[in-house]
């Protein structure tokens, strides 16, 4: 209240938010019991003012389970498959109030899976449940065309590890996959991990708990499990967004680097004072308005009526100002 802000285009309410977000979340994390850790995430969930116009549909009967997300005005042809954040062990409400303003903000049906959660189940659990979700979009008749794959931190990584299971079984790519914040790789990578925490709501120490607990009971190691450690040649473009002062964003720009250097096609967008997940601010500020605005873009270019590819010369970092927002 005294000092200065954390970062100079900060308001106050923005910092107050990042603060409580990160306080709430590593008092969550320093509890034993994750099905209590749980419980007390979900029991201190803020939210902004805005109205949500979607109607929420789960599917409790039938594999997979999960949550339809239908926006009453749908202004787009795609199918989003969005996987949660949350570090692989939480599916807390923000998630879901997430997933809604997917849908109003972007026009688009949005299917969340409830993918098992560690510790209790360790990869491959997450992995199956996301190659599941994908294949009942397509038994149901959806062209691969229409479907777009999102995922916010963890689940951006679902989302681009499930690029590569597609491949591998043989089914038809996505449109393009968007990772928001997406953390590409379950080791200690890049000094913005611990750097930037003073910025962040997650914490370094938090996303290498979060690899430890994926990994747990089995010999494969952090490449085998990591986006940065895969092959993006044959996969569906990826689009990425990055705040510049979160503590993932060294292992995102070097992921968006490897996928270029193998011939992959891949375009990352970076706010530069923003910090993890700030997408879920929605039209409160400026930025998270921008980026909504550039997924939907994207969206209409790989997964609306006419589309298109990347070039390979399309694959290069752009900040908010050189992507003429």
């Amino acid at each position: 209240m005294v000092g200065k802000p954390l970062v100079p285009s900060w308001s106050a309410n923005f910092e107050i938010g990042v603060r409580f977000w990160r306080h709430q979340f590593e008092h969550a994390m320093a509890m034993a019991d994750p099905v209590e850790a749980r419980a007390y995430f979900d029991s201190v969930q803020t939210e902004t003012d805005e109205a949500f116009d979607v109607v929420v549909e789960p599917t409790r009967d039938v594999e997979p389970i999960g949550d339809w997300y239908r926006p009453r005005a749908v202004r787009r042809r795609s199918i989003l498959l969005h996987f949660h954040g949350g570090g692989y062990s939480f599916h807390a409400g923000i998630s879901r109030r997430f997933a809604e303003l997917l849908a109003h903000a972007l026009g688009t049906e949005v299917f969340v899976p409830d993918y098992r959660l560690t510790p209790e189940n360790p990869y491959p659990a997450q992995l199956e449940d996301g190659l599941a979700a994908y294949r009942s979009l397509l038994d149901s008749g959806i062209d691969p065309a229409r479907i777009v794959v999102t995922g916010d931190s963890a689940g951006g990584h679902l989302a681009l590890m499930l690029l590569v299971a597609l491949n591998v079984a043989g089914l038809p790519q996505p449109s393009i996959a968007i990772g928001m914040s997406a953390w590409t790789d379950i080791g200690a990578r890049g000094a913005s991990l611990f750097g930037h925490d003073r910025f962040d709501l997650v914490q370094g120490h938090m996303a290498v708990e979060f690899g430890r607990r994926l990994r747990a009971g089995s010999d494969l190691s952090e490449a085998s499990l990591a986006p940065i450690g895969q092959d993006y040649a044959d996969t569906a473009p990826i689009y990425l967004q990055g705040g510049g002062r979160e503590i993932m964003i060294d292992m995102i720009r070097d992921f968006a680097q490897l996928v270029r250097s193998q011939g992959g096609r891949v375009m990352l967008d970076v706010w530069e004072d923003m910090p993890h997940n700030f997408q879920a601010h929605g039209s409160t500020i400026r930025e998270s308005h921008e980026a909504l605005k550039r997924i939907g873009e994207m969206i209409d270019e790989f997964a609306g009526p006419t589309s298109r590819v990347f070039r390979s010369s399309s694959a290069t970092e752009l900040n908010s100002d050189d992507a003429g927002m």
